[in-house]
Order: C-alpha cells, then sequence, then structure tokens
C-alpha cells in the first residue's frame, strides 16, 4: 500500500505512531501547526473531521507528493465536546460527568496526498461504570490525563472504568487503524485512477 510513498504522520500522539507502525514500517512523524479552534455552528460529531483535514493540509503544504495523514479525536456527551484538560480540575469535572453514561468518542480522520484529500469520521459509544471520587482522584494522580481528549485513557487504567463500548476499540484511543486500513485502500484506488 502506497509503496515508494513517503508516509508522514502529522501527529505527535505516542499512540497514533504505535498504531501506524500496524500498517507501515516506516513514517515521518510531523505534527501540524494548524489552528485546532472548532469552527463554530457546525454539529460536534463533525469538528474532529474537519480538524483532520486542517491538520493534514497544513503538513501536506511541504510535502505534496508524500501520503499525509491527519486526526483529530473528541470525547462528546449530551451535544458538548470533551477535548484535553486544560488543567487537573477540569479532568477531574469531566470524569465526573463521565461517570455511570454513555458518551461518544468521535475521531476524524483525513488523507492527502499528490493535491487530493479524502477524509471521514469514525464513532464508537462507550459507557462508564459510576466512578467514586476516590476512582477520579486515583486516576488524575497515577496518569496523564491532560493529553487525552475526556480525560481518559482506554489502553490505561482508565479502561478500567469502562462497562461496554459498542464500535471500535482502536477509535477510543484515538486511531481507528482498521477503517483507516480499508479507507487507505479506496484513496490508493483514487490517486492511481488519475
Amino acid at each position: 500500500m502506497f509503496d515508494g510513498c513517503r508516509i508522514i504522520l502529522a501527529s505527535k500522539s505516542p499512540r497514533r505512531q504505535e498504531l501506524l507502525k500496524y500498517l507501515f514500517d516506516s513514517f515521518d512523524v510531523i505534527p501540524s501547526n494548524a489552528d485546532e479552534t472548532p469552527p463554530e455552528g457546525i454539529p460536534a460529531e463533525s469538528v474532529p473531521e474537519v480538524l483532520s483535514v486542517r491538520k493534514a493540509r497544513d503538513v501536506a503544504i511541504n510535502n505534496s507528493d508524500a501520503l499525509v495523514i491527519g486526526c483529530d479525536t473528541v470525547v462528546i456527551l449530551d451535544g458538548k465536546i470533551f477535548g484535553k484538560p486544560r488543567n487537573l480540575a477540569e479532568a477531574a469535572d469531566m470524569l465526573t460527568a463521565l461517570s455511570g453514561r454513555t458518551h461518544k468518542v468521535v475521531s476524524g480522520v483525513c488523507f492527502c496526498c499528490k493535491g487530493r484529500t479524502m477524509s471521514f469520521s469514525q464513532v464508537t459509544e462507550v459507557t462508564f461504570y459510576p466512578l467514586s471520587a476516590e476512582d477520579i482522584i486515583g486516576y488524575i494522580a497515577e496518569s496523564s490525563p491532560l493529553d487525552k481528549a475526556g480525560s481518559y485513557g482506554i489502553q490505561d487504567r482508565g479502561g478500567l472504568f469502562v462497562e461496554r463500548i459498542s464500535g471500535d476499540h482502536y477509535n477510543v484511543i484515538g486511531f481507528p487503524i482498521a477503517r483507516i486500513k480499508a479507507e487507505l485502500k479506496r484513496f490508493e484506488k483514487i490517486i492511481g485512477g488519475e
């Protein structure tokens, strides 16, 4: 897939880098400097895809012959976006809000190559068990909630909060790798058909 093409991940996320290794033996990491302010007036579920396009295009400007992969992930509860918390108090507030509730994790993914762009969104529903104050305080003390949408990582101790998920587990980590593989095959055909 994309043989001989330079692959660039427009993200500094170590989790995304680990998952992309499932598809490519080697790739470069060039984090985007794109504005990540959510656009006003669009549904919350559309925001990650819009931001993923911004990120991929930002990196593709100087790397037009490469395949650039951009991604953005948010947690949504009651139509409100829970991005990365600004501080530990906000992280605690987010986890308290998610306690005993079902929320959506939405990842937007964008591919740019040779002036062409393709993007999509992936949605997974996650239900948390009710969390005690001790659960939340302990998690914040022992984990790194500030670099995760919704203040938790399903791949770390945050997985202990999850009663059930409906959809792609890797999407909750922030990179729906199986869907990415399928969509990359489609995109390669589009690029190759030019």
